[in-house]
């Protein structure tokens, strides 16, 4: 029951300090009885009225922000002294009043609201993989032997019309020797079908242009046939050994120009919509530290891994050097397109609670006001804002967060005195 009474003591102490009128002089003794009645010629003191130009003070608060409050100076538990909470600063709600003396300890700086473009950067990771509309698969139509191998070795360089092995093809020999006979038997309309028929099944066997002509020319079937390359590139696989049988349509050589390269990035989930094909890329190759090489997004892939909730995004690099390989891991960064400048803040000037964005607005000098905003997209130190500032006004960015914490501090106690002025 004793602590019950000393804690209803100290709540009145509190509540009376808080209801003080504007003007009225605080002090910590009760004021002395009137002057009797039956003295009328007695005239009553004054009371005394604060120094013209001195604050008052309402009460003094706990210097570490906890909610406790005395009528008069004392210290707390660790010697540190109340705060002076005064009247102009109550009543002005949630506006914060600090002196010169105290910004400049507490190291407040404030800077203008201004309109620019926010870019925030997008940074991926991913590999070069071969440009697959570069890839061609050596793959004959024919049943043939391999007697000879030109090209025999994988990673050997190729270029088109290049002689990749010596083949025979029993169809090929055939179809030739039908063409000869045709021709020989005479000059008449199914003579001539039949050697027509015969040269267009060498052309559907993909039989070159130039061994059609020469057996035009000569009139001699040859035995073996020099197969070449019909694109220029790097052999990527060899399967073709000298001596084996091959059916048709297996593949023998996987040959890819790689002078163009893709690199395969895997964009975050929540990066996906900054994404646009087209964009301007800059990739650096862990194996070839200090260079980098500008890109283009080609392709944006439209299914999301579901494990890494990511995106595939296809970005096309020049490799006219040779140095990007398949295979080879990569960072990319995406150089966002910039929009239409807008309002924006320092990134230090926003209070995020999770369920609203404040900053502090100085309204004048040594006067703070919170000011709820509507937050944007963010980039390079900055905060777009929607809505709830102006342009030109000024923000803080700095110590705002022991600002913020004195306007709650106040407007709670603001709140607490007026409600209880109300009864």
């Amino acid at each position: 029951m004793k602590t019950i009474g000393i804690a209803a003591t100290l709540f009145g102490l509190m509540v009376g300090a808080a209801m003080v009128p504007a003007g009225a002089q605080h002090t910590d003794h009760p004021a002395p009885p009137a002057p009797p009645a039956a003295a009328p010629s007695a005239t009553a003191a004054p009371a005394p009225a604060a120094p013209a130009g001195q604050r008052k003070i309402l009460f003094y608060r706990n210097p570490m922000g906890l909610p406790d409050t005395s009528p008069v100076p004392k210290k707390d538990s660790m010697g540190m002294d109340y705060i002076p909470v005064y009247e102009d600063e109550v009543a002005a709600g949630t506006t914060v009043t600090i002196s010169a003396d105290k910004v400049q300890k507490l190291g407040v700086r404030t800077e203008p609201v201004q309109r620019r473009a926010v870019v925030r950067p997008i940074r991926a990771v991913g590999s070069i993989q071969v440009d697959e509309r570069s890839l061609y698969v050596v793959a004959p139509k024919f049943e043939a032997w391999i007697e000879k191998l030109h090209v025999d070795t994988t990673g050997a360089s190729v270029k088109q019309g290049e002689p990749l092995m010596e083949v025979y093809s029993p169809e090929l020999y055939l179809a030739q020797q039908e063409y000869l006979v045709a021709r020989k038997s005479g000059g008449g309309a199914i003579a001539q079908q039949l050697a027509d028929g015969a040269l267009q099944r060498l052309r559907n066997l993909d039989v070159p242009d130039e061994e059609i002509e020469r057996l035009k020319k000569t009139g001699k079937a040859n035995r073996t046939l020099t197969y070449r390359a019909a694109a220029s590139g790097v052999v990527l696989e060899k399967t073709a050994q000298r001596g084996m049988r091959f059916m048709p349509g297996e593949a023998l050589y996987r040959i890819a120009d790689l002078s163009r390269v893709w690199l395969i990035a895997d964009v975050f989930e929540q990066d996906m919509g900054l994404v646009r094909v087209g964009q301007d890329t800059e990739v650096v190759v862990n194996s070839l530290p200090g260079r980098s090489f500008p890109g283009k997004v080609d392709f944006i892939y439209p299914t999301l891994v579901a494990e890494s909730r990511t995106g595939r995004v296809r970005i096309l690099l020049d490799n006219a050097e040779g140095m990007l390989r398949p295979n080879l891991y990569a960072t990319v960064q995406f150089k966002a397109q910039a929009g239409d400048p807008r309002l924006a803040v320092p990134e230090s000037a926003l209070l995020d609670t999770g369920s609203r964005q404040v900053v502090l607005v100085e309204v004048e000098q040594g006067r703070f006001q919170p000011r709820q905003i509507k937050a944007g997209a963010r980039g390079e130190g900055f905060v777009e804002v929607l809505d709830g500032l102006a342009d030109g006004e000024r923000v803080v960015v700095r110590a705002n967060f022991l600002i913020d914490s004195e306007s709650n501090l106040r407007a709670a106690l603001g709140a607490f005195s007026s409600g209880h002025s109300q009864h």
